[in-house]
């Protein structure tokens, strides 16, 4: 059995591990995301004497994915400071002498709930991560997707609340789904972290029009089998029922699957990894980039 290495490369936290290639986390450690050279330099640090056959990465972003461009592997135009279009993954190649994926993390995230998670057993499957960020990945006949680039479902645009006035908070956007839902605008708009607001609290019946909207775009344009939701702000228990009638309000029986009209506690899920949806991913990668190799 294989021991695989696994990084969850966050805007805020990294999130480094080992584990075996049926999914299993051995040991993790994790760390605030600072400047590149202090943050990778930690990375080497906890991966120097592992001895693992293979690293699986899941990045912040927006990053380059594909194999075929020159900047394969960067972080690309992110708003978070001194990481603007760094090699990320030439840097982990200087010093990590392995097979390395590298993928966005909630792709990776996604990846880890179809292999081992709330959507094993389907086809395809979206993980959408909803905190600091807004962002999507989507398994489609058990690969990850991926096109121009990759995926960017955080940045859609939604149809405004009609009692919300503010103005949101993507610097590129303003008011795309990310802008008015992540965590920060729940924050600014109400003045309170989220986990401060009551159960009752109107930001939530606000919150879940948002992230319903956008589901019901993507299950019109990509009808995964199953979607996953994770992220700091999914862990608000009540948001799941609230997004559950909104979806299907929205959707207003135009698919007419059994899914969405009688199971959708059962469609529209969290994750069943927990917290480790990301590094079980990137276990997930480890070991489908080393039989690639």
């Amino acid at each position: 059995m294989s021991i695989l290495g696994a990084i969850e490369a966050g805007g805020t936290k990294f999130v480094c591990g080992i584990g075996t290639d049926d999914g299993k986390v051995l040991d993790r450690i994790s760390f605030p995301t600072t400047t590149p050279e202090e943050t990778i330099g930690r990375v080497f640090d906890y991966f120097d004497g592992k001895d693992i056959a293979a690293l699986g990465v899941g990045s912040f972003g927006p990053i380059d994915p594909k194999k075929n461009s020159p900047t394969y592997g960067y972080v690309t135009s992110t708003p978070k400071p001194h990481w603007g279009h760094y090699n990320f993954l030439g840097a982990l190649q200087e010093r990590i002498s392995v097979p390395i994926g590298f993928d966005t993390d909630v792709n990776v995230a996604a990846l880890g709930e179809w292999t081992w998670g709330a959507a094993q057993g389907h086809d395809s499957c979206m993980y959408i991560t909803v905190g600091t960020g807004i962002g999507a990945g989507m398994i489609v006949e058990g690969r990850l997707l991926h096109g121009l680039s990759h995926p960017e479902m955080g940045h859609i645009l939604v149809r405004r609340h009609p009692d919300d006035t503010y103005e949101g908070k993507c610097p590129y956007h303003r008011d795309c789904l990310e802008g008015v839902a992540a965590g920060p605008a729940i924050e600014q708009r109400w003045g309170k972290k989220g986990f401060e607001l009551g159960l009752d609290h109107p930001a939530w019946e606000m919150e879940a029009d948002y992230l319903a909207q956008a589901l019901m775009n993507s299950i019109l344009m990509l009808s995964p089998e199953i979607i996953v939701m994770g992220g700091g702000v999914m862990k608000q228990e009540q948001m799941f029922p609230l997004i559950h009638t909104k979806v299907q309000h929205l959707l207003n029986g135009y698919v007419h699957h059994a899914a969405i009209l009688e199971r959708i506690d059962q469609y529209i899920v969290p994750p069943k990894l927990g917290d480790n949806a990301g590094l079980c991913g990137g276990l997930a990668l480890a070991r489908q980039t080393l039989l690639e190799q």
